[in-house]
C-alpha cells in the first residue's frame, strides 16, 4: 500500500505539475488571445493607415499632375512674357521714335504758326494800304470826273463862242 499511497502521491504531484503546466498554458494562451487581438487591431489600424495613405499618395500624385501642367504652363507663359516683352521694348523704342517726331513736327508747326502770325500781319497791313489806295482812287476817281465834267463845260463854252 505504500507502494500506491507513493505512486498516488506521484500522481498527484504529476496531476499538479500538469495542473500548473495547463494553468501556465492557458496564461499563455490568454496572453497569445491577447496579442492576436492586439496585432488585429494593429492590423486594422495599419489597414486604416494604409487606406489613409494611399488616398494621400492619390491626392499627391494628382498635385503632383497638377503641379507639373502648371510648371508647362508656366514656362509657357515665360515664352509668352518674354514676347511680350521684346514686344513692349519695340514699342517703347517706336513710342521714343514718335515722340521725338512729335516734338519735331510741334517745333515745325509752332514755326509755321510764328510765320503764318507774321504773314497775317503783313496781309493786315496790305489790307489796309489797299483801302487806303482804294480811297485814294476813288478820291482822284472823282476829282477826275470833276475835272472832266468842268473840262466838257469848258469845252462846250468854247464850242458856243
Amino acid at each position: 500500500m505504500d507502494k500506491l499511497k507513493e505512486k498516488l502521491s506521484n500522481l498527484k504531484l504529476d496531476a499538479e505539475k500538469w495542473q500548473e503546466k495547463a494553468d501556465e498554458f492557458q496564461a499563455q494562451v490568454k496572453i497569445l488571445e491577447q496579442e492576436k487581438l492586439e496585432g488585429e487591431n494593429q492590423i486594422q489600424a495599419l489597414t486604416r493607415k494604409n487606406a489613409t495613405l494611399e488616398e494621400t499618395v492619390d491626392k499627391l500624385e494628382s498635385q503632383v499632375s497638377e503641379h507639373k501642367s502648371a510648371a508647362e504652363e508656366s514656362s509657357s507663359l515665360k515664352s509668352h512674357n518674354d514676347n511680350f516683352t521684346k514686344k513692349n521694348q519695340q514699342l517703347e523704342e517706336e513710342l521714343e521714335s514718335s515722340d521725338k517726331n512729335l516734338k519735331e513736327t510741334t517745333e515745325k508747326l509752332r514755326e509755321s504758326d510764328l510765320k503764318a502770325e507774321q504773314l497775317q500781319r503783313k496781309v493786315a497791313s496790305l489790307e489796309s494800304e489797299r483801302e487806303d489806295w482804294e480811297k485814294k482812287y476813288e478820291e482822284l476817281n472823282e476829282k477826275y470826273i470833276a475835272v472832266k465834267a468842268e473840262l466838257d463845260e469848258i469845252a462846250a463854252q468854247l464850242d458856243g463862242i
